[in-house]
């Protein structure tokens, strides 16, 4: 169980059909994050809106990324806002996994 409320809301364009990324990613997210997730939301946006945030910070803008992230890539910025301590296992960047060995 969770123990501190995590909101994460993945905002998508409709008029770019970008729904099914959307959830495709949400579940992804809900899949590896099931004990600290406690509620995420698909806000339907327009103008090429793509934006995932957690507890209202920004992790990312499809606009200001110019793409969209890798599932790994947003698992890994979503784990350090909610859960940095936590291991990714196989997704971890070889990166991420030295600088948490030198801890």
């Amino acid at each position: 169980m969770a123990t501190q409320n995590n909101h994460i809301a993945i905002s998508y364009c409709t008029q770019c059909r970008w729904l099914l990324r959307a959830t495709w990613m949400a579940q992804e997210l809900l899949t590896t994050f099931d004990d600290e997730i406690t509620s995420l939301s698909l806000i339907p946006a327009s103008g090429g809106l793509f934006e995932v945030h957690a507890n209202e910070q920004l992790l990312w803008s499809r606009k200001k990324e110019g793409r969209f992230p890798d599932i790994t890539e947003l698992k890994q910025l979503l784990r350090d806002v909610i859960a940095p301590d936590r291991s990714l296992g196989h997704s971890e960047k070889k990166s991420d996994i030295t600088a948490q060995s030198e801890r």
